[in-house]
């Protein structure tokens, strides 16, 4: 996360080409890849060129670690449950399994897996919503069709009536 910088799709954060703004949060997570040596690396480099929050997550054993800049050093957070992130706002918890993360509003950040089902949640409903509408359509046009019929009906037996001298002034 850096702030003042402008929005837009990055392959990586160059630190130089960016007015030498460096991130101010940095979230990792680990991979069967990473080494400890090469996360140790990281978090020099990150020491080194002034990021503000420094968080490490692994989720095969659901441990999170975190830093925060204080006094100029990016200094080990020694309490990470329930740890708010000073210049984020959000909240971290860590539950049996995951790692829950909180807006600054309170509420649960969702899961990829919880989202993607309100999606489909969502574009079902939207799918219903558009047959209702559709078969609404289509018994709007029916019931036209009908008072049309109707209305011919109406006007041939009124053209024959005329045919026969029947007027409205006569049945009265």
């Amino acid at each position: 996360v850096v702030f003042g910088r402008p929005k837009g799709d990055r392959g990586s954060y160059l630190q130089w080409e960016e007015d030498n703004i460096a991130p101010h949060v940095v979230f990792e997570v680990l991979s069967p890849g990473n080494t400890k040596a090469g996360m140790k690396k990281k978090l020099e480099f990150y020491r080194k060129y002034g990021v503000e929050e420094y968080y490490l997550y692994d989720p095969d054993k659901n441990t999170l670690e975190g830093w925060n800049r204080t006094d100029g050093k990016l200094l080990k957070i020694r309490k990470m449950q329930g740890w708010t992130s000073p210049l984020l706002k959000i909240r971290f918890e860590l539950a049996d399994e995951e790692l829950l993360i909180c807006r600054p509003d309170g509420q649960r950040f969702l899961t990829f897996i919880e989202t993607e089902a309100r999606m489909t949640e969502a574009r079902k409903r939207a799918e219903e919503e558009k047959q209702r509408a559709e078969m609404e359509k289509q018994r709007a046009e029916m019931e036209k069709q009908r008072a049309e019929k109707e209305k011919q009906r109406a006007e041939i037996l009124a053209a024959k009536l005329k045919e026969l001298g029947v007027t409205v002034e006569n049945l009265i």
